[in-house]
This record gives structure tokens, sequence and C-alpha cells, in this order.
């Protein structure tokens, strides 16, 4: 394949690179507020939509899918046409889908506009595959730190936000739709991908698989409780996602350029970071989402929307506080056991939650202890997962990284659905929380663990088929 040469003053390798950093961490908390801040809202709009909470709830889960598919997608696009013009791309369809949001009158016109939302998943990879190339090797790590915390920062405003326009979901998207404007003319101005464009072809039918069988099964999960898990429908429903999985993973190791790398998902490189990072986001918005629809039931305080968004407002804080030290904290321990430490912080959160949950106080101590375990697990897990790869093959480990973060998360709404039909009331949130816990710990264990081989194999991070040499910026 012939070599792009591209002048280096068009990359953010030149001069300071930082202004560029920042503006993407900024898009990317954008990008995380987007979904959480329709976390609260869920009451509102099935209220005002007329509808069911069960369906009103795939307002969140549909973004999540999307972003589940449009993240490997769209970052192999970004490897083809250029980084720096997919996060234009995707800021823009999030522009148009937060207008879109802010007019919707039904909860079908809502769903479309939630699909279009949902692409800009794909901006956090596409930003790690640019900060990568514009910093130098010594300073990759604080780069990525910023980048992953505020993204976490981002997820707690989004609960503040929808807090603070006192449940008027039109507002909140209109306040989106103007934050993602500015954040895409200033990343016009200041980003630059110094890349050269690689050919390829895009796997649009592992995407289409992909999405496919996802929906089926998160349509089984959530709808198992009130159809009866044993009825045609969800048998039917659970039956096609396993034929579906299965010819999506045949798919994609027969083709040439497939959407998901099945080698970078189980090689002993990144599987830790993979598991740990489907995990964390389950853990975390099956948390967001329980502690939320806990505080507004009667069974909870018959909260506000804005009592939610104080409630959460500690962790939003403290993942803001730590992000600003993310880089410092890297330089001095393995990103492996800030993701173990984050994700066990994060899992005693839900633990606390589980067995006491009946004051205020408690959602506040929650909180805090839930911002400080996803701030630190959170600021890592993109070091965690590219680390152990070649320069070459950063783009699509950040992307499988945040594709399965984001199926861990989509799940979240779907299981929460299916605890609550079996178990009402307040033992059912006993349960949400367990199983936030339970997954916390488990992620940490796999953290620690994988951390553990990793540090000890002799010739990582280049060994096995999927690394590469390191070239580009860094490595000069």
């Amino acid at each position: 394949m012939a070599t792009v040469v591209v002048p280096a003053a068009r990359g953010t390798s030149t001069g300071n690179p930082w202004p560029a950093v920042v503006t993407l961490s900024i898009a990317a908390s954008i990008a995380a507020m987007q979904n959480t801040a329709v976390v609260p809202l869920l009451p509102v709009l099935q209220r005002e939509l007329g509808t069911s909470l069960t369906a009103v709830s795939w307002t969140l889960t549909v973004s999540l899918l999307v972003g589940a598919v449009s993240t490997p997608l769209l970052s192999r696009f970004g490897d083809m046409y250029g980084r720096r013009r997919m996060i234009l791309g995707a800021l823009a369809l999030l522009v148009i889908g937060s207008v879109m949001a802010a007019l919707a009158t039904s909860l079908a016109w809502l769903i479309v506009a939630r699909v279009l939302q949902g692409a800009v998943s794909a901006l956090v990879p596409l930003s790690i595959g640019v900060v990568r190339d514009a910093l130098p090797r010594e300073q990759f790590a604080t780069g990525v730190g910023v980048l992953s915390a505020t993204m976490g920062f981002g997820s707690g405003g989004g609960m503040i936000l929808a807090g603070l326009a006192s449940g008027d979901f039109h507002l909140v998207f209109w306040v989106i739709g103007g934050l993602s404007l500015a954040a895409g003319i200033v990343v016009a101005f200041l980003v630059r991908d110094s890349a050269p464009p690689v050919k390829g072809r895009p796997d649009l039918i592992g995407a289409t698989l992909l999405a496919t069988w996802l929906v089926a099964l998160l349509l089984a999960v959530s709808e198992g409780g009130s159809w009866g898990w044993t009825s045609p429908g969800v048998l039917g429903l659970l039956g096609t996602a396993a034929v579906l999985a299965a010819a999506w993973v045949a798919v994609e190791r027969r083709v040439a350029e497939p959407l998901v790398d099945m080698a970078m998902l189980v090689h002993r490189g990144t599987v830790g970071a993979t598991v740990s990072s489907l995990l964390l986001g389950f853990t975390f918005f099956t948390l967001l989402t329980g502690i939320s629809s806990f505080a507004q039931s009667p069974e909870g305080f018959s909260a506000t929307t804005l009592q939610v968004g104080l409630y959460l407002l500690p962790s939003t804080l403290f993942m803001l506080v730590i992000s600003l030290f993310a880089g410092r904290i890297m330089r001095r321990l393995p990103a492996s056991s800030m993701v173990a430490t984050g994700s066990l912080v994060t899992g005693l959160a839900a633990l606390y939650l589980m067995i006491a949950n009946d004051a205020p106080a408690h959602l506040y101590a929650a909180s805090s202890i839930m911002g400080v375990g996803l701030g630190v697990g959170y600021a890592a897990l993109g070091t965690m997962a590219v680390e152990h790869v070649g320069q070459d093959k950063t783009a699509v480990a950040s992307g499988v990284n945040a594709l399965v973060r984001i199926v861990g998360g989509s799940t979240a709404g779907a299981v929460i659905a299916a605890i609550l039909a079996a178990r009402p009331g307040a033992g059912g949130y006993q349960w949400v929380f367990g199983a936030a816990a339970g997954a916390g710990v488990v992620a940490a264990i796999f953290a620690a663990g994988f951390g553990y081989l990793n540090s000890r194999a002799v010739t990582a991070p280049t060994t096995g088929p999927i690394t590469g040499p390191i070239t580009g910026p860094s490595a000069r």
C-alpha cells in the first residue's frame, strides 16, 4: 500500500497540541452528556408522551445501540477518510438530532432523533486516535486520561442539566444542541488530523448484523418480565439473537476488513480491558439509572428531576476533580490498576445502596463513592485498551473498547426493566443495585488479573498477531 505523505503543518503534532486535546475532551463530555441527560427524564417522557416506562426507556437504549454500531464503523471511516472529518460529522448529527428531539411531540419522533444523536459515541475512539498522533509518547497517557475522565464528568453533567431544566426535555435538548454546535465550530478551528488516510472497505453487513442481534436480545430481556420468559415472543427473540450473533461472528472472522477485530476481543493484551469496559459500562448505567428511578419512585423519595440532579452532583464534582489529576496519577500507577480500583469502588457504591437506601444522605454518599470510582476507572480505560497494541492498531483497539462499554451500558435499561418486572417495589431496587455491585467487582478482577499477566509478559506490548510497529508522531 502506498504511503501518503502529509505536510507537517497539517498535523496537530506541530506547535502546542493541548488546545486540540482539551477541545476534544469537551466534545467527548458533551457526547456523554446527551445519553445521561435522558435518564432522569424517563418518567417525564412517559407522562408527556403518554406511553409506558418500558417503551420510553428505548429513548436511552436506542441511542446506546446506535453508538455500539457507529463506534467501530465511524472509527473505520476515520482511518479511511480522516478522523477529524468523522468527528465533525458525528457532532453535526448530534446537533441535528438534538434539534429534532427538542421539537419532538411523539415517541416515534424522539426515537428517530435519538438514533441520530447516538452516532456521536464514536467521537471518543476517534479522538483517542487524534490524541495519540498529536502528543509525544510520554504525554499520551495524560491526554487519554483527560479525555476519558472528562467523558465521565459529562455523564454526570447530563443528570445535572436535566435537573436544572426542571424536567423540561425540550430545553435539555436545545442546550445540548447549542453546546454541540459550539464544540463543532471550535473543533473545526483547532483540531487537525496528521494521520495519512488508508484504503479500505466498510463492513456494512457486519454493522447490520450487530445492530439486529443486539436489538433482538435487549428487546427480549426488557420484555421478559411482562411477556413471560417462556413466551413464544421472548423465546423467538432470544433464538433470533443467537442465530444472528453467530452469523455476525462468522462474517467478522471471514471478511477482509471486519467491523470488529475478533482477535482484538480475545487477545491477552486487550481482553482484560474489553471485559472490564463492558462490565464497568453496565455498572455505571445500572447505578445511574437505578438511582434516578429509585429516587423518583414512591418506594424512594418521590424526588423531582432537580432533586435527582442534586443527589448526583457529588458524583459529577468528584469526576471533575479526579480528571484534573488523572494524568499525574497515571504516571505513577499502571492503567490496569486504576481500572481495577475504579471498578471496585464503583461496585462498592452500588453495594452501599443495596444495604442502605432509606435516607437522602445515602444517595449523596453513594453518589460520592461512584464519582471517585468512575473518575479513576474511566480515566484509565482508554489507555488500558491501547497500551499493548501497536500504533497502527490504536483506532481499532479504542473502537472495540468503546463498543463493548456502550454495549454494557445499553444492557442496563433492559436488565433493570426485567428485574423490576419480576420484583416490583423497594426489593427490586435492591436487586438492581446488587447486579451493579456484582458487575463492578468482576470488572475489577478482570482488570487486575490481566494487568498482572500483561506486566509479566516478557515481550509485551508487542506480543501477538494484532500488534504492529509503532509509527507516526509518537514514535519520533
